[in-house]
């Protein structure tokens, strides 16, 4: 494993993987676009991303950006550290999340992070005072999340016909610009991005599991060509209509 605390910037490159221990990102400067098990996120200054224990995640910054990570140890380590705030450690742990700072909290990772993090004592002693000020409901404060379950659901039904903005956000209370602005920070897309995304997947899916002709799915995903439809999906999977459907076949 990486060393308990540790200064890391990242690049555009986008980096994916997972490993057995639990994670938390805090966000020192840029901005970074995180996912983890699926669920997308914008790592900034005084934010910080979860990533649980074996969950997949992919991050990339087309700006640059640099964060302070924190690598817990698999095992006890949680048990033999942090005596009665163990039980909330794990509940913080165990799913994805975006988590606001407070000016303390935030002042305490720049601190961590200006410091030798490298020295064994200051990584150890600067891990669990953070994880301590993470520990009670009232500190997490968790931003409200947009119900990406209903976003997805409308998505899905309407993939055949336009959809804009303004109809998202309709579904959430907010304004379009408004709307706009929470997506991208939540999702790390565009709200008409995520829209994209949504298509092309379902049209994946419909590849997989019917045997609608390619030119029917394009128009059951909002595509009005069979032309756009392939050059989209090839850009999205590498691979064209006609090869996700025989691959898939194939593994059957």
């Amino acid at each position: 494993m990486s060393a308990l605390l540790s200064v890391r910037h990242y690049h555009q490159d986008i980096l994916c993987h997972e490993h057995g221990h639990a994670q938390l990102v805090f966000g020192l400067s840029g901005h970074l676009q995180f996912e983890v098990a699926g669920m997308g996120t914008r790592v900034s200054r005084q934010t910080l991303a979860v990533v649980p224990a074996d969950a997949r995640h992919a991050c990339e910054s087309r700006n640059g950006s640099e964060c302070l990570v924190l690598d817990v140890p698999a095992g006890d380590w949680l048990e033999r550290h942090l005596g009665d705030h163990v039980d909330a450690s794990h509940r913080l742990l165990e799913k994805p999340r975006k988590v606001e700072l407070s000016a303390a909290q935030s002042g305490l990772v720049n601190w961590l992070a200006a410091s030798a993090v490298d020295d064994p004592l200051i990584a150890r002693q600067g891990a669990i005072l953070l994880l301590a000020s993470l520990n009670t409901q009232a500190q997490l404060r968790p931003s409200p999340g947009l119900p990406l379950s209903a976003l997805n659901a409308y998505i899905e039904r309407h993939a055949a016909h336009p959809i804009q903005v303004a109809d998202l956000a309709g579904l959430t209370g907010l304004s379009a610009a408004r709307f706009h602005h929470r997506f991208l920070d939540e999702t790390g897309l565009t709200p008409m991005a995520y829209v994209r995304d949504k298509r092309l997947r379902l049209g994946r899916q419909l590849l997989h599991n019917s045997r609608l002709s390619v030119g029917e799915i394009a128009a059951r995903v909002g595509y009005t060509s069979q032309s756009a439809f392939t050059a989209a999906l090839s850009r999205q999977f590498g691979e064209t209509p006609r090869a996700l459907r025989e691959r898939h076949s194939g593994d059957d």
